[in-house]
């Protein structure tokens, strides 16, 4: 409960490292582990000790340096393999459970709609949560999966851990994605794990002097927003 707390919180603060974050939750659960063991539950702890060597990995996985989100092994289609399911599930299966807790404490929409046929938000854990229509879905995540009730969607995974950016190569492969789907006249609905950090009033990308190599994320969406120029 407490490492769900302090993770609720910091994602009021965009500027708080996502790998110290987590070396912060490998940290407390190594404690813990420690702690139960003292009292002689050692079998009780492993599971700790092995949460907290996994959250350890990911850490270093996730900082900047190395920003290595296919470690997860999260495939083209949102799925993620056996292996994987495995070996990460005491982070996987926390990120779900908590991105579900988020949105129930904000109270956040689950998406907005930026403009006629364009959605932004955070991950649609369930059908509800998506946008009207037979949407076209960009995901930007690299932790959670997707609903397979939306296998009848148009989707583009883009594996993401959560407050970084994709390569460049990446944005611009997913707005020429996006951008032929408008053209098409299909809904778009865009999605990070927890979708609450969009600010459309500091984008800068310059569209229509083809300058797609993009630092942020989100700048994909002011390139959405100029597709009708481009088609």
């Amino acid at each position: 409960f407490l490492v769900s707390i302090l993770y609720f919180e910091s994602r009021k603060n965009m500027d708080f490292s996502l790998s110290v974050l987590i070396a912060m939750k490998a940290t407390f659960l190594l404690l813990a582990f420690a702690y139960l063991r003292t009292l002689g539950f050692t079998l009780l702890s492993l599971p700790l000790l092995y949460a907290s060597l996994v959250s350890m990995l990911l850490s270093i996985a996730s900082h900047p340096l190395l920003n290595l989100p296919m470690l997860l092994g999260k495939n083209p289609d949102g799925t993620f393999p056996i292996w994987s399911l495995i070996m990460f599930s005491p982070y996987l299966y926390f990120v779900r459970g908590f991105s579900v807790l988020q949105r129930l404490w904000s109270g956040e929409a689950p998406y907005s709609e930026i403009c006629e046929g364009l959605y932004v938000g955070g991950w649609p854990y369930s059908p509800e949560k998506l946008p009207p229509g037979n949407t076209a879905i960009v995901d930007c995540t690299c932790e959670l999966p997707r609903n397979l009730e939306f296998s009848g969607h148009a989707y583009l995974c883009i594996p993401t851990w959560d407050t970084r950016a994709p390569q460049p190569r990446e944005i611009e492969s997913a707005v020429w994605w996006a951008c032929r789907k408008r053209a098409q006249k299909i809904p778009i609905f865009i999605y990070c794990a927890y979708g609450i950090c969009f600010k459309l009033s500091e984008f800068h990308v310059l569209v229509l002097r083809q300058t797609w190599f993009m630092k942020y994320l989100f700048l994909i969406l002011d390139v959405l927003l100029n597709c009708r120029l481009l088609v």
